[in-house]
Formats: C-alpha cells, structure tokens, sequence
C-alpha cells in the first residue's frame, strides 16, 4: 500500500470514528508503530489532524477539507455504486450539471459512454476526462481555480450557470444533518452548488453513506430543494427522514 492510500484511511476512520490509536493502526496497516507516527506528522502539519498521547483527532472538523488527491481515494467502490445508479437515470439529448466532487468525477465516467448529451461542469477533472469524447458536448464554466479541490469558482462561474438551464444538477456534498440540511467546506463551493441548483429542473443529490450525520462548515441547500437522493446506502432514520420529507431516494 502506497503512503498516500494509507494515511487517506488514516482519514476515513478518524470521520467515522472520531478517534484514532497508533498501535490499533499499525496492527490494521501491517507497519510500524513509527510509520504511523509519520503517516499523523504529516497529516497534522497538513492541519487535517491533531496528535494527542497514543493517537490523533480530526483538527476543526466541520471545515476541514481533504486534499483533492485523498477525497479521489475515500469511498471509492460507494461513489462507483452511485454512478452506476445515476447512468441509468439520464436520457439521452439531456442537458446535465455537474459539480467539481469526486463522485461526480465517477459518474462523468459513466455519462460520457452515453450519446448527445451536454455535460456542464466547473470541475477541471470532468473537463480532461471528457475532453477526448466526440459523442458528447462538454460547456466549461470558467472561473478561478481551486487547487484543492480541482474547481472553479468565483463570480464569473455564477455569471455562467446563471445563463444555462439544466434537465438535472447532480451535486455532492461534506455532510447532511437533519436541522441544518445539506452541507458544503467551503463557502465558494456552496455557492456553485446553490446556483446548479437554481439552474435545473432537477437536482439529485449524490452522497455516499459516510456523509449522512456528518456537519461541515457552510450550508448549502435545505432539503426541500433536493428532489432526488442517491446514495450507495441510505440509513433507515434517514430514509424515514426522507419519506416523511417527500424526498426520493434510491
């Protein structure tokens, strides 16, 4: 296992666990308890973590944001899933939104395989993964880069989805909670992520289950906005949540 796959579990389990012991991830990854000490050096001075005696913590939790590499990493076979799933929602001649997540870096994967559709994204990965596909238009939002998550924001990215329609905005977020709906780490971020979906006759919601329960920093929608929900796993007092809500979900 390379070092970078390593500590983005390192990651993973401090999201869901809250906590982690070094000798407990020695034993898991098969290394030295001094390799995980290095693994939680770098993380720490990369301010995604803070070491305490024996383990670490996640550092300001609810607005942290993983470098674009690790996020492309976590979750992998449940963003595979939701792609999967949202292929076989899209017709063809369909104009779609994207966001610059990494799920919806999967499901540009899938699109692209499909005929006449127009995909409209800020996302600079989606870009080069569809740049080389003659059966499908490509419409760039411009704006100003941001390294760490591969997107472009700013207002000239607003100015330009405000000037579209779409059939369906398919959006990610870092975090749903009941009381403060659907949540973004970055207040650009939530600010695209607003505008697609004042822009589409549809917006889906393409979350993994590690997401449900979790705050981040900005809000983003409420969710009477979101029509559809799809995840690789929805939990069952959210999927009451979203039947009492009238809220889809697959």
């Amino acid at each position: 296992m390379l070092a970078i796959e390593r500590r983005t579990q390192i990651l993973s389990t401090l999201e869901a666990e809250k906590r982690v012991l070094v000798p407990e991830l020695a034993r898991k990854f098969k290394v030295t308890e001094e390799t995980i000490r290095r693994d939680l050096e770098k993380l720490e001075k990369e301010g995604l973590l803070k070491k305490t005696y024996g383990g670490a913590v996640l550092a300001d939790n609810v607005s942290a944001e993983l470098p674009y590499l690790m996020r492309a990493e976590t979750n992998k076979a449940q963003k595979v899933i939701i792609a999967e799933k949202i292929s076989k929602l899209i017709q063809p001649k369909e104009n779609i939104m994207l966001d610059a997540s990494s799920t919806c870096v999967h499901i540009a994967r899938k699109l692209k395989k499909m005929d006449k559709l127009t995909i409209i994204t800020n996302s600079a990965e989606i870009l080069m993964e569809c740049a080389n596909t003659d059966n499908i238009s490509v419409i760039s939002t411009g704006g100003t880069l941001r390294g760490s998550s591969l997107s472009l924001v700013g207002s000239s990215t607003t100015y330009t989805l405000n000037q579209l329609t779409a059939d369906k905005a398919i959006i990610s977020c870092k975090g749903l909670d009941f009381e403060r709906g659907v949540m973004e780490s970055n207040l650009e971020e939530a600010e695209i992520k607003r505008t697609m979906a004042d822009n589409a006759r549809e917006l889906i919601l393409a979350v993994d289950s590690s997401k449900f329960g979790r705050l981040s920093f900005a809000k983003t929608l409420d969710f009477r906005r979101i029509h559809l929900v799809v995840s690789d796993y929805v939990p069952p007092e959210w999927a009451r949540f979203f039947d009492e809500n009238r809220i889809k979900h697959v």
